[in-house]
């Protein structure tokens, strides 16, 4: 499925100028900061201590339990932060370091490979369509769109979808990538078969993994007990990154806009329809910034998705002066918990009516 934007306007011409301005002005680099090199070091090293401590050290299973959960949140720094702006050719102005850091995602068990398909193209270009954003797509189990049918069993999502949260990143170990690889698809789209190196870092990744994951602790601990502790880690993994991701676009604020026509056709310009379907959340929460790698500042991220993402808390003010000169809604949440509230009301709100879109302002 292809979807067409309208043609680009003054509003996307001024902000990109404005932006490009802001780094000249300030003779600041787009990507390949020393702080975000300090701050791999140190997520790396959050991740190695935990995992070493799991399992050469760690005895009691109650202690296992918890550097299971700390080399849970350690992964989810490590996609957020890190491979996040490898894959998207922001971390680095070299290119060997975006594809080193994109890595790291192969290193922790998922393909970057078909990552950067699923997200970097269909999703950051689709964004909230439906039928063309596999991100909305949950095989029934959830609805995330009003374009999406209502079934029965939606009514109470609001209390049992964020259960499936915690499943996101073991589906990605053990099933998505290598059904992608079989069906050639992503969602509704084709996707070309790795070849190559990509390939090579396809099978070296899932190796890898399962060295890491599974064989190497096999030797100290029994089996039954290393697939209790990666269950925990995955577990959550999968519900900050899924939450994470979720408060930015499946939120009451946030449009779902449908593509109309042949071929599919989106009224807005393309900047226009990312401020349309992103929401920001908790600004000033410095240390949950640093942690989801910017992900809190989605808006700057979907605009300048290779800007590398220390730089979205300055460049946000530039996008709101624009947005607001060219009366363009820009929306955000204060704090991480109201942004919570609003997406449990979206999943409310969807799993029992059938309405027309109503944006509320954040």
């Amino acid at each position: 499925m292809k979807v067409r934007f309208a043609r680009a306007t003054e509003f996307q011409k001024e902000l990109t100028a404005r932006v490009k301005e802001y780094f000249e002005a300030n003779g600041l680099p787009e990507r390949g900061l020393v702080r975000m090199y300090l701050k791999t070091l140190v997520i790396l090293g959050w991740f190695a201590a935990s995992y070493v401590a799991l399992v050469f050290f760690s005895t009691a299973w109650w202690a296992g339990l918890l550097l299971a959960v700390s080399c849970g949140l350690a992964v989810a720094g490590i996609g957020m932060a890190i491979q996040h702006d490898g894959c998207h050719g922001g971390y680095s102005n070299r290119r060997w370091m975006n594809y080193a850091a994109g890595f790291c995602m192969d290193g922790v068990g998922a393909s970057s490979y078909y990552w950067r398909w699923k997200h970097n193209v269909f999703h950051h270009t689709y964004t909230n369509v439906t039928g063309a954003d596999d991100d909305l797509e949950t095989g029934g189990l959830g609805r995330l769109s009003p374009l999406q049918r209502r079934r029965r069993i939606h009514r109470v999502q609001h209390l049992y979808y964020w259960f499936f949260y915690a499943f996101l990143v073991a589906k990605w170990h053990l099933l998505d990538d290598f059904l992608c690889l079989i069906k050639r698809r992503v969602g509704p789209h084709h996707v070309p078969r790795p070849r190559g190196r990509d390939l090579f870092v396809f099978v070296g990744g899932k190796l890898l993994f399962a060295t890491v994951v599974f064989v190497i602790p096999s030797f100290f601990h029994p089996f039954w007990l290393v697939l209790l502790f990666y269950g925990a880690a995955v577990a959550v993994t999968g519900f900050v990154l899924s939450l994470v991701f979720q408060l930015a676009h499946c939120m009451p604020e946030a449009e779902f806009p449908e593509a109309i026509g042949d071929p599919a056709q989106i009224k807005e310009e393309w900047m226009v329809h990312q401020l349309n379907t992103t929401v920001d959340f908790a600004p000033r929460n410095w240390l949950l910034t640093w942690y989801v790698g910017g992900l809190n500042y989605q808006i700057e991220h979907h605009l300048f998705p290779k800007v590398c993402h220390v730089h979205y808390p300055a460049i946000s003010k530039v996008v709101r002066e624009v947005c607001e000169k060219f009366e363009v809604p820009y929306r955000a949440h204060r704090t991480f918990f109201s942004a919570v509230r609003s997406h449990f009301r979206l999943l409310r709100d969807l799993g029992k009516n059938d309405f027309d879109q109503a944006p509320t302002q954040a």
